[in-house]
């Protein structure tokens, strides 16, 4: 059975906390998670690149010179791929690059990554994540009293302003909530900092 190590906001670790066998306990898929950050990828890109193919550029029609007797190689119009200024072959156009994927597959990404993170020991409950007020200094003191050195993705149970806004100007640290996870999420960010209901609400979503 996977454990993870329980703090307080004072930083100090006051026990342990079994975590659910079916969800941090299992063998991740490698090429699911791989599939799945692809999928995020795709999903972000926003698809806007555009050029003009050689039937949408501008230029004059008559012939640069004549077919025989130059030493030159032939042309018959200034729009060619090969020209200066003209259009480009197979030229990229606004798409969408988005794409949906199974939900078993989703799920299963999911699971992968958490039991991934709990694997390396990497996920942190907090009893009671909350903040009295909106201090980014303070929550920095605390991230690093709980073990957190460089990047960290904070989880709690609701969308929580004070948390959020404390947490947004310190380097390498996300937060997000916990219905909304994603692989890319998880996979992207070094420790996981979870509040205990925000755990409780994963198990009970995700099992």
């Amino acid at each position: 059975m996977p454990k993870a190590n329980v703090f307080n906001m004072a930083g100090e670790k006051i026990g342990e906390i079994e975590l659910s066998e079916a969800i941090f306990g299992i063998e991740p898929n490698k090429s699911v998670l791989h599939d799945s950050v692809k999928n995020h990828l795709a999903n972000c890109r926003q698809g806007t690149q555009s050029a003009l193919t050689k039937g949408e550029v501008s230029y004059t029609t008559k012939k640069p010179w004549r077919q025989k007797g130059t030493g030159r190689a032939r042309a018959g119009y200034a729009g060619s791929p090969v020209w200066y200024h003209g259009g480009v072959a197979f030229a990229p156009k606004p798409r969408d690059y988005s794409y949906t994927l199974n939900k078993k597959v989703k799920r299963l990404a999911l699971k992968s990554a958490l039991s991934a993170k709990a694997a390396e020991n990497e996920i942190i409950v907090v009893d009671g994540l909350k903040m009295d007020e909106i201090k980014t200094k303070a929550f920095a003191e605390f991230l690093g009293k709980v073990g957190v050195e460089n990047k960290a993705l904070v989880v709690t149970e609701n969308v929580d302003e004070k948390v959020i806004k404390s947490a947004r100007n310190i380097a390498g640290v996300s937060t997000t909530i916990a219905t909304i996870l994603s692989p890319y999420m998880i996979l992207t960010n070094g420790k996981l900092v979870v509040d205990k209901a925000a755990l409780a609400k994963i198990e009970e979503v995700f099992a």
